[in-house]
């Protein structure tokens, strides 16, 4: 007992030590780094402390790095992670040393890789348990990033081996959540920046068992893939100057959107924002917003040819929100005003009319063949009137003003088409109605004013 106690000592002591940044450098002539992974059975109950004191060492110590490559230490760990008596906060700090590790270099990235793609990765992503996928994700990343990176990435992404991986981590994500950036980064560099978006999201799609009815609406996509276009979506709005955006990326995300249109359910009026709980809205939804957020995506190291916003109208993207936007019903203010009305298609969820404003406005900026596109559809007066406040759509109002200042920006035929316009009918709203007036168009001049009713 007297033996042990004065072990657990002076592991306690190497640990306070391998805190301090003097004390590392010092540790690293001592063989250290040898000793303690000599140590590792897992059945010992300093094997965390170990591990602490390891991940401490190798951070950031070049030689302490190299001393865990050559005593052998990525087959030690494989070991260790693959105890089935490992915690998960063994599990944690074994892959954050392990991460430590692979920060040194392209042989340590390869050696790590090596002992532990895929079988032992596959079972670390199967541990529910957010604080180990977090670590998880930090080694991936690593091991994928520069040098090699590029092969390891498309290992990752293999359907056979790699991408079951993939699954798990964004599994255990939706249903545990996750606390670090690492998977933000990872699914970054998967979907966004490398051309496997598609293959990763058409994967997420096979938890489904056929097709479901949920509380009325007809789901043909999973929870796992709105999921996961909330993850991108997140990604590329919060990180615009960090992330390289392929044009294959957007082409897939137009992609998603046309299917996610097909099947949604546009005669029930949405009442929530995203996430409504419904993976087929959250699918539509998710996607035009990844679709506004890339069109106004630059990068001041490409050709302005190869913005992806040209890709997406190279495509058909203003046409195709365009559509759905006529196909809308007004916006609630104006359908106040309005005695009879076409059945028209409805938001399916909150914010949907100013998404799709927002898509084009993005599309407008800069853009003269955009501008003069949206005259010859006489889509002119559609934009203007989005330049209102919806009951069901915040911030409609300041997307429309944005999207039509974008419209006749340096267009003098559009300023013109905007001159001519008349008001061609009374829009008489409730609050007019209540206080006795009604608008009248006066038929010769096109002016409108209010009149007494009576």
């Amino acid at each position: 007992m007297e033996a042990k106690a004065e072990s657990e000592e002076t592991l306690e002591k190497l640990l306070e030590a391998s805190k301090k940044p003097e004390d590392c450098a010092q540790l690293t002539t001592t063989g250290t780094i040898g000793a303690l992974l000599l140590r590792l059975p897992t059945t010992l109950p300093d094997v965390l402390l170990i591990l602490r004191i390891l991940r401490n060492l190798c951070a950031g110590q070049a030689a302490n790095q190299n001393a865990f490559l050559n005593n052998g230490g990525s087959a030690v760990m494989e070991a260790v992670l693959g105890s089935p008596l490992a915690t998960a906060e063994i599990r944690r700090v074994g892959l954050q040393l392990l991460g430590n590790v692979a920060l040194a270099g392209e042989e340590h990235r390869a050696a790590v890789w090596a002992a532990n793609f895929p079988s032992r990765f596959l079972e670390l992503a199967e541990f529910r348990e957010p604080r180990v996928c977090d670590a998880l994700c930090m080694v991936l990343d690593t091991c994928c990033s520069s040098g090699g990176g590029r092969r390891r990435l498309e290992e990752l992404c293999d359907d056979e081996k790699g991408m079951p991986i993939m699954l798990e981590i964004i599994m255990t994500a939706l249903t545990d959540g996750y606390q670090e950036e690492w998977l933000e980064w990872l699914v970054t560099k998967i979907c966004i920046e490398e051309p496997y978006f598609s293959q990763l999201f058409e994967k997420t799609g096979l938890a489904r068992d056929g097709y479901s009815y949920t509380d009325e609406k007809y789901t043909v996509f999973t929870n796992t893939q709105a999921f996961l276009l909330g993850l991108l979506s997140k990604c590329l709005s919060e990180r615009p100057g960090d992330i390289s955006v392929t044009n294959n990326f957007v082409l897939g995300i137009q992609k998603v959107f046309k299917e996610a249109s097909n099947v949604t359910d546009f005669i029930s009026r949405g009442t929530s924002a995203l996430p409504t709980g419904f993976p087929t809205t959250d699918v539509l939804g998710y996607s035009l917003i990844i679709l506004r957020d890339a069109c106004a995506w630059e990068d001041p190291s490409l050709a302005i040819l190869e913005a992806p916003v040209n890709s997406l109208l190279s495509a058909g993207l203003v046409e195709l929100v365009l559509g759905f936007l006529q196909e809308l019903e007004p916006p609630s203010i104006v359908r106040r005003s309005m005695e009879n009305t076409e059945a028209k298609k409805v938001c399916p969820y909150r914010g949907f009319r100013r998404d799709l404003v927002s898509v084009i406005g993005n599309c407008l900026h800069g853009k003269k063949e955009v501008q003069d596109e949206i005259r010859k559809r006489n889509a002119i007066p559609l934009l203007l009137q989005q330049c209102v406040v919806d009951d069901d759509n915040p911030f409609l109002r300041e997307w429309g003003l944005l999207t039509v200042r974008n419209l006749l920006e340096g267009n003098l035929e559009n300023q013109q088409c905007i001159v001519e316009l008349q008001l061609q009918d009374t829009v008489n709203t409730p609050e007019i109605s209540g206080l006795g007036l009604k608008v009248e168009v006066n038929k010769n001049t096109g002016r409108a004013k209010l009149v007494n009713v009576s």
